[in-house]
């Protein structure tokens, strides 16, 4: 794919650019996101309310046998660490269930061994049928699956992939009885006023909706063991909560290495600027960057630099840096995309 040849000026204030949806400056080149954000995701007392929420939660919830929540855990940075903070801040019981979209990193694997085995949290790794992923993958990276709105969030490829894992890890909770499902997602991902959600059944089925039928148009009934079914949703008292603690807590990345490095994590060297556990996602970014004009992360890490948890020279680094040759060149050929 050729490259577009874009004019690129960037926010003085965070880092979105000139070719991002929707964007607009004004004299002092300040971007209309800026202009209009007034500090809500870094408020104090709004991230107290929601963590307050949470703990109500917690003492409302009668223990069963079952696991107390189900985790996103993908053995990258954030997941990880937040896997350690429903064990050693909220002393629940985890089951970490990852999905191996033969992409991961092997020292993540390592990386997921050493830190469950030293939390004491059971793991569940689902290999679905590479063959599947692998033709989703090939046509996610070929043409557009979803609505314009998703392109400013994540690349096609990245959006497939973690379709399958959320609509996965809902049935998974419903099936089980697990009350809670817990995601790693950032702050500049989600804001913090979705961080303790209950899932509810309609808007459940409206969005998976989106998902599946593009990922059943691709591979066909192969794909329903991942999504629920009208049993499912007859069941609404057995839909979880949804918990992603980093949008109420501190977020330092360095503090976050730190502590998830005592726990036995590595980060990989085989992974680009914005993974620490996919050999997917710079294929996946160049194929946006190229399409688009923008890096599918500059979303997010604008966010993080607005709400003060990024500097913005940090920020500009993890989006402004050419993805390794090498990691975009091993995805194509494990494609068959060239």
């Amino acid at each position: 794919m050729e490259m577009m040849n874009y004019t690129v000026t960037r926010c003085s204030k965070c880092i979105l650019p000139s070719t991002f949806p929707g964007i607009s400056f004004n004299d002092d080149n300040v971007c209309n996101h800026c202009l209009t954000y007034h500090g809500e995701v870094v408020d104090e007392a709004l991230k107290k309310k929601y963590e307050d929420k949470f703990l109500d939660l917690l003492k409302g919830y009668s223990r069963s046998s079952t696991y107390d929540l189900l985790m996103a855990y993908s053995g990258g940075k954030d997941s990880t660490y937040t896997l350690d903070i429903f064990v050693n801040r909220y002393n629940l019981r985890v089951l970490a269930l990852t999905l191996d979209n033969t992409f991961i990193s092997e020292k993540a694997f390592v990386n997921m061994r050493e830190v469950c085995g030293n939390l004491g949290v059971d793991h569940t790794i689902l290999r679905p049928n590479p063959k599947l992923l692998k033709k989703i993958f090939t046509i996610a990276a070929g043409k557009e699956l979803y609505s314009a709105k998703t392109l400013e969030r994540a690349s096609t490829v990245c959006t497939s992939c973690i379709g399958i894992v959320k609509a996965l890890l809902l049935r998974t909770a419903i099936e089980k009885g697990v009350p809670f499902i817990g995601f790693g997602w950032s702050p500049g991902q989600a804001p913090v006023q979705s961080s303790v959600m209950r899932s509810n059944p309609a808007l459940m089925k409206m969005t998976q909706k989106a998902i599946y039928n593009s990922l059943h148009g691709i591979v066909g009934e192969e794909i329903d063991p991942y999504f629920i079914t009208s049993e499912h949703l007859a069941q609404p008292e057995r839909f979880p909560w949804n918990i992603h603690p980093l949008a109420f807590l501190e977020y330092n990345e360095t503090m976050i290495i730190e502590r998830i490095m005592s726990l036995g994590w590595e980060k990989p060297d085989d992974t680009d600027q914005n993974s620490t556990n996919c050999l997917l996602n710079a294929f996946a970014n160049q194929i946006h960057k190229d399409r688009y004009g923008f890096h599918p992360y500059v979303w997010e890490i604008a966010n993080m630099v607005r709400a003060g948890v990024m500097a913005r020279e940090d920020g500009l680094e993890k989006i402004e840096a050419p993805e390794n040759p090498e990691m975009v060149n091993y995805a194509r050929k494990k494609l068959e995309v060239m």
